[in-house]
Order: structure tokens, then C-alpha cells, then sequence
């Protein structure tokens, strides 16, 4: 599927109410406004998707159940301006940019996209390279030396700029591991939707690195998450809407935004056995480690 099918099959139907707000802010560690809001036209290579008030309209109803902070993903060049142009006006997001593992294996991780994406990555409100990765799903095994290529060149690139790495990993578990291990992962690196079992949360925990669950952690379907989840170390765990894909429970199938990451939250934190409350401050603490102050 592409992007653009993507975006329109997530966008379908009513947009959910707003939860409950949480008892402390908290985050959304990944979102896409950028496909939340509307889809470029064809021939755009700016990224201008939506108006300033719409973009702001949007994180104002987040911030409304006390989720005041964002980080803003960019999957290719122009929604990666995009994301670096709103982090910079916008005391609530920061940005991540990066080309999509797609992308990669679509052959558009060009020397001249990847310089951008160098280019991008030294401005003081982009705080990670990502999404990159290994995506096994999507590509076929023609792009995927691509996608590998261009997962090395994003590490190096987090790491010049010693800011961190959030990964896309689908059906690539142990490549993704096997990479990270060669390369050597930055200091911060973050798995996007975390995807794997138990066994797999183990072994990324042993390396240090953070995961961050999305509204499939609400899925009843994902018991396997849930015990991911529950044996990973509070400081090492993050929560994210991928908005406006994976919509949790009890809004499954309707678009998704950040304003509804508290459902993910309430969901970790009965998961982990951890106090509401308590759990925010630790989710907000844990994103300005990797990520910064916003």
C-alpha cells in the first residue's frame, strides 16, 4: 500500500471523542500530523499539508487530556521539512526526520535525500533520525540491500549528531539487531511500535534501548505485547499513537491522533501494575532522556 493509500484508508470514519484527560502530562512519542490532517497533493514537495491552525487545533486537543508533549516523525524528505519547520515554531513537538525503510527500498534513499536528512538532523529542534529500519513486509527481497544501505547511513547520522534513533522494525527482529550491533547503536535508540515477544523485549533491554508502544498494546489480539511490556524496565519504556494508524481499544478501525494516547497509557500502566500518575511523570522523564527538553 502506498503512503498516500495508507493515509486515506486510516482517515475513514468519525474521529473518536477525546478520553479522559491523564492525572499528570504525558506524551506521544511518534505521530504523523502531517497524514493526520490531510495528504500533499502530487506535485508538492514542500510538505504544506495543512494550515498553521489546523496543526495547532490538533495539538491543542491533545494537550486538553494532558498529553503536552509530541515528537513529530518524518518518513521522506519533504514531510521531514515539514517536521523540522513545525518543531521549530512550536513549543510543544519536536521533530524526527528520516526516510522511510520503504522508502529505502524504493530506491529513494539517494546521496542528495540522505544529505537533506544530514542536512535537517543538525537543527536544534530535530531530536532524533527516524523512523528508519528494516521493513520486510512492505518491500520484497529486491530492495532490501537498499533498506539495509540506507538504515546504516541514518545510524551514522543519529550518531554524528548525537541525537537518537527511532526504528521501524516489521517481520526484521534479529536483522534489525544484528545492524544495530555492527553499526553501533547511538546512545538513545528507540523501537517505533514496538512489535516483538517477550523474548525479543529481552534482548533489546539488555542493549539499553527503549520501547515504545502503540495502541496495538490494546489490541486483544497482543498478549504477547502486553508481556513485552511487562517485563521491560519503567525507564525504558515510551507510548506513542503512530496517528493516525493503530487506533487502540476502544476506538480499533477509526483515525487515530495523539489526543487519544491516553487509552495507551491507561492500558500500560494497568499492564505494568504501575500507579497512573506515577507512570506519566516516567513516560515524561524517560522522553526528555532521549529526546530532550522541549
Amino acid at each position: 500500500m502506498s503512503r498516500s493509500a495508507a493515509s486515506r484508508a486510516n482517515r475513514r470514519g468519525e474521529p473518536p471523542p477525546s478520553p479522559e484527560p491523564l492525572p499528570a502530562p504525558a506524551l506521544d512519542s511518534h505521530t504523523h500530523l502531517d497524514i493526520v490532517l490531510g495528504e500533499r497533493p502530487a506535485d508538492d514537495e514542500h510538505g504544506e499539508w495543512a494550515s498553521d491552525a489546523a496543526v495547532d487545533a490538533e495539538i491543542a486537543a491533545a494537550a486538553a487530556v494532558n498529553v503536552t508533549r509530541l515528537v513529530q516523525v518524518g518518513v521522506d524528505v519533504a514531510s521531514s521539512r515539514w517536521s523540522a519547520a513545525l518543531a521549530a515554531r512550536h513549543p510543544g513537538v519536536l521533530a524526527a526526520v528520516a526516510l522511510h525503510p520503504n522508502e529505502a527500498g524504493a530506491g529513494r534513499a539517494t546521496e542528495e535525500a540522505l544529505a537533506e536528512i544530514d542536512r535537517l538532523a543538525a537543527l536544534p529542534r530535530v531530536r532524533a533520525v527516524g523512523e528508519t529500519g528494516l521493513d520486510r513486509f512492505r518491500t520484497g527481497p529486491e530492495g532490501w540491500v537498499a533498506q539495509e544501505a540506507s538504515f546504516r547511513a541514518h545510524i551514522r547520522i543519529a550518531k554524528e549528531h548525537g541525537i537518537a534513533l527511532v526504528i521501524h522494525d516489521r517481520d526484521a527482529h534479529e536483522e534489525i539487531l544484528r545492524v544495530l550491533d555492527d553499526e553501533g547503536a547511538p546512545e538513545h535508540t528507540v523501537f517505533h511500535c514496538f512489535s516483538g515477544d517477550a523474548v525479543f523485549a529481552k534482548s533489546c533491554v539488555a542493549r539499553g534501548f527503549v520501547l515504545s508502544f502503540a495502541g496495538t498494546l490494546t489490541f486483544g489480539n497482543a498478549a504477547y505485547l502486553r508481556e513485552a511490556a511487562a517485563l521491560t524496565p519503567p525507564d525504558q519504556l515510551l507510548v506513542e499513537t503512530d496517528s493516525p494508524f493503530l487506533t487502540p481499544v476502544p476506538h480499533r478501525g477509526r483515525p487515530n491522533a495523539s489526543r487519544l494516547v491516553p487509552h495507551t497509557v491507561r492500558a500500560l500502566a494497568e499492564t505494568t501494575g504501575t500507579d497512573l500518575e506515577e507512570l506519566c511523570s516516567t513516560l515524561t522523564a524517560t522522553a526528555e532522556r532521549v529526546f530532550g527538553s522541549w
